[in-house]
């Protein structure tokens, strides 16, 4: 289930542009849709106790849902981004049962000054008996899709 797509961050992919990614995911589901998203872009996908320590045009920023919100993890590393480095966000998210982090997540970007991209990613992940196999291969693909739309590479 994904997010209503809105027309990408950057109308053309510049050679220049920086792409970083970071996520929390303790179940493996939001690193799958990472590691997809890093192929789409060739950008690494790291966990977010790496701080994001150079520029980024665009951050990926992964999460999940745990107790009706966003992780520690996720709050620790927003409150300790410095909003000089960060062009704007895309979030992509997983969950179980409820919707996704954005509006947590974005809340929380925005009080720190950092835009964040009306366009999400969100899908079901496998928790115990529930959405076995998600992400399944079309939410990777369409994870891998968001992310070439979101930076104008519409390969």
């Amino acid at each position: 289930m994904a997010a209503l797509m809105r027309p990408p961050f950057f109308a053309e992919r510049e050679s220049t542009m920086t792409i970083a990614i970071r996520y929390d995911s303790k179940t493996g589901n939001t690193k799958k849709l990472a590691d997809a998203i890093a192929q789409a872009v060739g950008a690494p996908a790291c966990l977010v106790d790496q701080p994001l320590t150079e520029k980024a045009d665009v951050l990926f920023l992964g999460s999940s849902v745990y107790a009706a919100g966003a992780s520690e993890e996720i709050k620790r590393f927003i409150a300790g981004l410095d909003a000089g480095k960060v062009g704007a966000v895309a979030c992509f998210s997983t969950a179980a049962l409820l919707p996704s982090t954005y509006g947590q997540v974005s809340r929380l970007l925005k009080e720190k000054g950092i835009r964040v991209l009306q366009d999400e990613f969100h899908c079901r992940g496998q928790f115990h008996f529930m959405h076995k196999g998600k992400p399944d291969e079309e939410d990777l693909k369409a994870a891998a899709a968001f992310a070439r739309r979101v930076t104008g590479d519409r390969q």
